[in-house]
């Protein structure tokens, strides 16, 4: 069995990565949900702004981290 080392993980990066937890895991959530109602239009701008906030999460952990 092996463990994971996170005594490497900054608060700073902690907290960025569960922000962006926090918007990207309901977006693509909600998408889902649209799908199901019938409403495409929404579930694909809910899916493309989901992919776009994932973007910008992997930019700024290029730049700061």
């Amino acid at each position: 069995m092996t463990y994971v080392d996170t005594s490497n993980i900054s608060s700073q990066m902690f907290i960025t990565v569960l922000l962006f937890l926090l918007v990207i895991a309901p977006l693509f959530s909600l998408a889902i949900l649209r799908f199901f109602e019938g409403k495409r239009k929404t579930g694909f701008m809910l899916i493309l702004s989901g992919i776009m906030t994932y973007l910008v999460f992997q930019i700024i952990m290029w730049i700061f981290f």
